[in-house]
């Protein structure tokens, strides 16, 4: 049986990775309006929010990764 917190957390990993690559190549001008950072008319790149969701998604494929567990049994 497959434990269900490596899964979720790999998922929300994957969903970090992609809004730190969109917060790190799309101006804010251009981001969707529902997420944070949006200014309209702007071509200011968020690095900061870029940085740190890089941050969370490395910490969220850790926990995944150290949640998974031994294969051996």
């Amino acid at each position: 049986m497959t434990k269900p917190l490596p899964l979720i957390a790999g998922i929300l990993g994957i969903v970090f990775f992609a809004l730190a690559a969109l917060y790190g190549l799309t101006p804010a001008g251009n981001l969707p309006a529902f997420i944070p950072g949006f200014e309209a008319d702007s071509t200011h790149i968020h690095v900061t929010h870029a940085l740190v969701s890089l941050i969370v998604a490395l910490a969220l494929f850790a926990l995944a990764w150290f949640q998974r567990g031994s294969e051996e049994s």
